[in-house]
């Protein structure tokens, strides 16, 4: 449980920030709304903790309570207004996500990594949409997703190895990879092609490419990415396609990021 692990890594009144940040991000565009036995399981806590953390979120007006389910209010938005408010990376990377967007007509969604998953923060929607369930903060396992491949691609081998012995490896679908042996081939693939790849390995129906956002150093910062239904388009009509459009807007992403 993460509350064990909590109180013995931070002091108590750090654990219960740690506690509450966790209740907040338990919510998602797929869990709207929340009872106290859900959000204590979502977000690795116990019980007790999940239900003071999310009374007094109530109380401070961050979440609405009906008496069964808590649901995130407005003044959630105040908090990300620090992150938002200035010239950050989501905000300088729209107009290329756009670009890429109007080139191929497929929604464009930027992520970062953030811990061991990867975190979308922005997103171009194309008229024709793709059920991707990737929305603004969605986060997704870096082993399964041509996001996550792409952003493992920055690490070195011997910390994609390390990542992948310590995460436990669930298939999506019947087509994902589950080898650790045929992961770590397909992020050094990854690297060493400029782009990864997933066909129908989250999901059945979709396939999603990805490329890296490299600042001026060299180092992986971000990755830009597209889905599209395999009905419509080939992997290899996507590599073709899709890496030529996505690389231009994430050099010119890069250059300025």
């Amino acid at each position: 449980m993460q509350d064990c692990k909590t109180e013995a890594r931070l002091p108590e009144g750090m654990a219960g920030l740690a506690k509450g940040l966790a209740i907040l991000e338990a919510f998602s565009p797929r869990r709207r709304r929340l009872t106290i036995t859900e959000a204590a399981e979502v977000s690795g806590t116990s019980r007790a903790s999940a239900r003071r953390c999310l009374l007094t979120l109530a109380e401070l007006g961050y979440l609405d309570f009906d008496g069964k389910y808590f649901r995130p209010q407005a003044r959630l938005l105040a908090l990300s207004s620090g992150y938002s408010g200035s010239r950050s990376l989501p905000e300088i990377a729209q107009p290329f996500l756009v670009s890429a967007r109007n080139r191929l007509n497929e929604s464009i969604s930027l992520a970062v990594l953030d811990g061991q998953s990867a975190l979308f923060v922005a997103r171009a929607e194309a008229e024709r949409l793709v059920t991707t369930g990737i929305q603004l903060g969605t986060r997704i396992d870096l082993y399964c997703s041509a996001t996550g491949r792409v952003l493992l691609g920055g690490w070195p081998d011997d910390r994609v190895a390390d990542y992948l012995d310590e995460t436990e490896i669930t298939a999506r679908t019947r087509h994902s990879l589950v080898k650790k042996a045929a992961l770590r081939d397909a992020v050094k693939q990854a690297r060493a092609n400029g782009y990864a790849t997933t066909d129908q390995e989250l999901e059945i129906g979709l396939r999603s490419i990805a490329v890296p956002v490299f600042d001026g150093r060299g180092n992986v910062v971000a990755a830009m990415s597209a889905s599209a239904s395999s009905a419509r388009v080939t992997i290899s009509q996507m590599v073709n396609t899709f890496v030529p459009a996505l690389r231009a807007s994430a050099d010119g992403l890069g250059r300025i990021a």
